[in-house]
């Protein structure tokens, strides 16, 4: 499924198999799950991805020689700037991304880099494995810039949010859940996942929170979520894009609040998440999708119809 053009559907086309160059592996692509970041991308709110593009970052896929292994987002790395060289390379200046620098996996056959691939658990199959690689991963890294919050807010609950909060409850946390007013599914979605309370995006929750994380591109979600928090607590801002942030009072933010945001993620991200995974044990919630029938599950995310993850199964 190629994009030919952002703010246009995706075609369905014939392309030549890719051929692997030095340091690649070619995959076979077993499922891919749809990010929203895909939405981004397709929407023109990430300006300037290679056009024609093959859109998909989070891949599962068994290479020429019969391994299976995930191919994320972080798809290069100069590995010799500042960032590269001082354990950041999530930041690098130079760093090219899967289904936006690089085709990716709304495809039959991708071609990657073999230095970022990662293995992938036992016991997870190829759709339930295909979320953790992005979903999971930016809410790990996200969890873990929250620091050693007991009570954590999360802003949007979807792909993101319903795997970390897992994660989250394996570690003895309690959660706090936000989601559309209105939206009763999503709500009860977030209480079936062990949140204590969940309600609407702009309510206070019963008591002030630890840390939130937004998950949720909406900016007026941050002084929301600053009117949440107790003293010296943090919000992170999980998504590569984010509406403008409104102004909000000083008042909100003093007392030690602080914002950050997360960018991408380091193979270590990768490393260390996968790894955990079976431990709590992660069981993402997907629903698949014919690669042709990959704008109706753009579409059904965009609506916020998906309960979890929309996967592509191949």
């Amino acid at each position: 499924m190629v994009l030919s053009a952002q703010r246009e559907p995706l075609g369905l086309r014939d392309l030549p198999v890719p051929e692997p160059g030095p340091g690649q592996v070619r995959l076979r692509v077993r499922a891919c799950a749809v990010c929203r970041t895909d939405l981004h991308v397709l929407d023109g709110e990430l300006p300037h991805p290679k056009l024609p593009l093959v859109l998909g970052h989070q891949v599962v896929g068994e290479t020429d020689d019969g391994r299976r292994l995930g191919v994320p987002w972080l798809g290069w790395t100069d590995g010799t700037c500042r960032y590269c060289t001082s354990g950041r390379e999530n930041l690098c200046d130079h760093a090219r991304f899967t289904g936006y620098d690089i085709d990716g996996g709304y495809a039959e056959y991708v071609v990657a880099d073999e230095r970022y691939c990662l293995e992938l658990p036992e016991g997870y199959d190829d759709v339930d494995a295909a979320p953790l690689l992005c979903a999971g991963l930016i809410g790990y890294r996200s969890l873990r810039l929250a620091g050693d919050a007991e009570r954590l807010g999360l802003y949007g609950f979807g792909a993101s949010a319903h795997i970390v909060a897992q994660v989250a409850r394996h570690q003895g946390r309690r959660l706090f859940g936000f989601v559309r007013h209105g939206d009763e599914a999503a709500r009860r979605f977030a209480l079936d996942l062990g949140c204590d309370w969940a309600g609407w995006s702009d309510e206070l929750p019963p008591e002030q929170l630890d840390a939130a994380i937004v998950f949720a591109p909406v900016g007026e979600l941050v002084p929301a979520a600053l009117a949440a928090l107790a003293k010296g607590g943090t919000v992170v801002c999980a998504g590569i894009h984010m509406t403008d942030i409104p102004s909000f009072p000083y008042d909100l933010l003093w007392e030690e609040r602080s914002i950050r945001s997360v960018a991408n993620l380091t193979r270590q991200d990768g490393e260390e998440f996968l790894a955990l995974v079976p431990r709590v044990p992660v069981r993402p919630e997907t629903e698949t999708f014919a690669l042709e029938d990959a704008n109706d599950a753009i579409a059904r995310l965009r609506r916020g119809e998906v309960r979890g993850s929309a996967v592509l199964r191949l």
